[in-house]
């Protein structure tokens, strides 16, 4: 069983930046395939963001590309979601995804066994 925690959201302004993270427990992080997704009010949970824990490669929604950053520190079962230039558009529940497969990204919801509570973000116009 694995367990994830979300943190760092908030309330910010067009263009400022915000982190999120999201700590992991009941498995080695490294044994994990991660995601963030996010789901605004009214519309589906969409993906964001995934990376492969050991390695560090990445692939981002066209959405999340050039602004948000996903990353990790593996030491600490921890995910991160650093997100620049944000926008009105960019507010949504902000939720991590895991599944125990190691080396794999996955862009599908379905794909993903595990997800935290989700962390409201909202960006004022």
């Amino acid at each position: 069983q694995v367990q994830l925690v979300e943190s760092g959201g908030g309330l910010v302004q067009a263009g400022d930046s915000l982190r999120l993270s999201c700590a992991a427990s009941g498995r080695t992080f490294s044994t994990l395939a991660v995601g963030w997704f996010r789901q605004a009010p009214g519309k589906e949970r969409e993906f964001v963001a995934t990376m492969r824990p050991i390695g560090g490669a990445t692939y981002y929604a066209d959405s999340a590309k050039g602004r948000f950053t996903i990353s990790s520190d593996n030491a600490k079962n921890t995910l991160f979601l650093q997100m620049y230039s944000l926008k009105p558009e960019d507010t949504a529940v902000y939720y991590c995804a895991a599944r125990t497969d190691t080396g794999l990204m996955y862009t599908a919801i379905t794909r993903y066994d595990y997800w935290g509570q989700g962390t409201q973000v909202t960006v004022s116009s």
